[in-house]
């Protein structure tokens, strides 16, 4: 059967290659057991627990002259009952550090056998790594989370300045949890992750380096491996074969594949075998939890993956054992995800699953999503816009899921989810995101297709300048409206075509669209914007053609406050103050207005008034600061959009070079930045 004794060692183990971004549990797990004869080093596979423990044990040497006995449990042989008195017997009447290296393999027994070796070896403390807590009631953790990540580029291929990941330039940015629970973020050193990465990458292949073509893709591949460090490892190992962007595109496609080229320990083997050490409950729910793409609280698993053998309330007790192997989500305490690795590899052993298991898991899955979607919309019209918008984005993982037509759920499910979320795509700025779920879903439906969706699909492609896109969708549009007796819908394309009008200078023409929207629209539609929004779109093209007539209120009073509906509003009464030559007051009404369409992204709206703050400007003789604001306007607009009427001023007035100087330094600026008083 083995002796245990030989995997008890007096040595700590080698010196890792690189020991990157720990230095705060490092030295927290150091103080803990100048008070504490139990610390436990707990988190997910791959984490570095391991190699922490050995840092911290090597100090201890080096600062205390401590005895180090070394256990290694992975490798320990059955049955392992024998590991007990052996450890008695060898530590009997020392004073030393005892490593109990991957509790995790002795399951609940770890508890006990700390409680035993800590009762009746009184000189000894013990460091024990884990990927679960101990059960023992006395003693410290430590938590290890991923290292500190860099923000998430907008474009993984695009250039981006290394300095800011090397440097920590950006201080601040979104972090992950360290050992202590606090956010991590770049410090004079950049991020650990990129660190990591770099260090390993240039081992494997000398003449990497980190450079503004690749730092997007790097900060990207970070990312997508969760700042564990032994994946981080995986991944710049292969640096000689891929560049950063071709790893990443592997990572996407075929995550295991790519993490699985080689063999052992170096081929993954540690980042994928959590589940083996679980009991039959677990490794059920570590199937299950592959269903989610994003984060998960208890309320969550117990909806989606509770069910058959492992209930509700089974489901959320389980997933409370298995915390500590999970990935906590920064900054939300209670949710948790998966690991990229660990979530593909469960996914498969969840698409081979008896039965109609997978099918459950998803059509739960999707279901939990709907509701979501459903709240979500509610709490855009009920007047609960920034909760509405912050619940779809911290959700929005789960829905893309949810939104893809090959899901259980298909085309006709994927749909429904999208047309929920089209606040998500009109007023939030992901316009582009919400066009490809609809186009995709529309593509695999089944002929008729649904009236909200082509019209929601329409909506988006005049909103933001696709004319050409938008004819087709408007006229199967209106006639499914007809059909499915839709009036809501109907009302939604008169809004479009309207809003395609406005963008391109032709306001009584928009006018007279928004006018029919307001008349077929009913008094509670089920899906899409109310009457307010309705209202500030025709205040909008009155302010053009018939300012007198642009109604001094903001909509109905009792009606629930609308804030994009007011920031639209407050648009149109500042250019009716523009036009009246009020130029503080209209000043005044865009800077609000721009404060709600920042806060909710809404790219449309923050291009209209910055465009108009340009002609305010302009009209000052303020050109240069003109020329600033439609720069930073300029990604935000359509491109079939005609010219802004501050351009034409600014061309007139300035130099062929001065504009495009000060053109360009606003296109690399924000609007927070020009404007102070945002």
């Amino acid at each position: 059967m083995g002796d245990p004794g030989s995997n008890l060692r007096h040595a700590v183990p080698a010196e890792p290659s690189s020991f990157v971004g720990r230095e705060r549990e490092l030295a927290r797990t150091a103080a803990l057991l100048g008070t504490e004869r139990l610390v436990s080093l707990v988190g997910p596979a791959g984490i570095g627990k391991t190699r922490l423990a050995a840092r911290t044990a090597r100090a201890l040497v080096r600062d205390e002259g401590a005895e180090v006995v070394w256990a290694d449990l992975a490798s320990l042989p059955a049955p392992r009952g024998a590991l007990a008195p052996e450890l008695e017997r060898r530590l009997g009447g020392r004073r030393a550090l005892l490593v109990l290296d991957g509790c995790e393999r002795l399951g609940e027994r770890a508890g006990a056998l700390a409680g035993r070796l800590l009762a009746r070896l009184p000189q000894v403390r013990i460091l024990a790594t884990s990927q679960r807590t101990l059960g023992f009631h006395d003693g410290a953790e430590v938590f290890v989370g991923p290292l500190p990540l860099p923000p998430e580029p907008q474009d993984p291929a695009s250039r981006a300045p290394a300095r800011d990941l090397a440097d920590g330039a950006g201080s601040g940015a979104s972090g992950t949890a360290g050992a202590d629970g606090c956010a991590g973020a770049a410090g004079v050193s950049g991020y650990a992750s990129v660190r990591l990465y770099a260090q390993r990458a240039r081992a494997a292949d000398p003449s990497f380096e980190l450079t503004d073509h690749n730092a997007a893709a790097v900060a990207a591949l970070c990312r997508a491996l969760d700042g564990i460090p032994a994946a981080l490892e995986l991944a710049a190992g292969r640096a000689g074969r891929y560049s950063p962007a071709e790893a990443l595109h592997r990572l996407t496609a075929d995550p295991l594949g790519f993490l699985a080229e080689g063999t052992g320990r170096a081929g993954g083997a540690e980042v994928l075998g959590a589940h083996r050490l679980s009991s039959p409950g677990e490794r059920l729910l570590w199937s299950r939890l592959s269903v989610f793409a994003g984060s998960f609280d208890e309320a969550a698993v117990a909806q989606v993956c509770g069910f058959g053998e492992l209930g509700p309330e089974d489901a959320a007790e389980t997933l409370r054992r298995l915390a500590p192997a999970l990935l906590a989500e920064p900054g939300e305490p209670g949710r948790y995800r998966l690991p990229l690795s660990v979530r593909a590899y469960e996914a498969r052993r969840l698409a081979h699953a008896p039965g109609t298991e997978a099918a459950l898991a998803e059509r739960r899955h999707h279901e939990r999503c709907r509701v979501i979607a459903e709240r979500a919309a509610w709490l855009w019209r009920s007047g609960a816009q920034p909760q509405a918008r912050a619940l779809a984005l911290r959700e929005l993982p789960e829905l893309r899921r949810a939104m893809d037509p090959l899901s259980e759920a298909g085309p006709a499910g994927a749909l429904e989810v999208a047309v929920s979320l089209w606040f998500l795509w009109s007023a939030c700025g992901l316009e582009e995101e919400g066009r490809r779920h609809l186009e995709r879903a529309l593509a695999l439906h089944p002929e008729p297709r649904p009236a909200r969706a082509l019209c929601l699909a329409a909506w988006l492609a005049a909103a933001f300048g696709r004319a050409g896109a938008a004819d087709p969708l408007l006229v199967e549009a209106w006639t499914a409206a007809v059909l499915e007796g839709e009036d809501a819908a109907l009302a939604y394309l008169a809004h479009a075509r309207g809003t395609a009008a406005l963008w391109q200078d032709r306001p009584g023409e928009a006018a007279d669209e928004f006018r029919d929207a307001l008349g077929q629209l009913p008094p509670e539609p089920e899906f899409g914007p109310g009457r307010e929004a309705l209202r500030a779109a025709l205040a909008m093209a009155l302010a053009y053609t018939d300012p007198a007539s642009v109604p001094l209120g903001d909509g109905d009073p009792g009606a629930p406050a609308d804030l994009w509906a007011r920031s639209w509003s407050d648009y149109a009464h500042a250019v009716v103050q523009r036009r009246e030559d009020r130029p503080a007051l209209a000043r005044t009404r865009l800077v609000a207005a721009l404060e709600v369409q920042l806060a909710l992204g809404d790219r449309l709206g923050q291009a209209l008034s910055a465009e108009l703050l340009a002609e305010l400007e302009a009209a000052l003789g303020h050109y240069e600061e003109s020329a600033k604001l439609l720069g930073a306007a300029s990604g935000n607009r359509p491109a079939s959009a005609c010219t802004p009427r501050a351009e034409r001023t600014l061309r007139a007035r300035m130099s062929p070079e001065a504009f495009r100087a000060a053109y360009a330094e606003g296109s690399r600026s924000t609007l927070r930045e020009l404007l102070p008083e945002l």
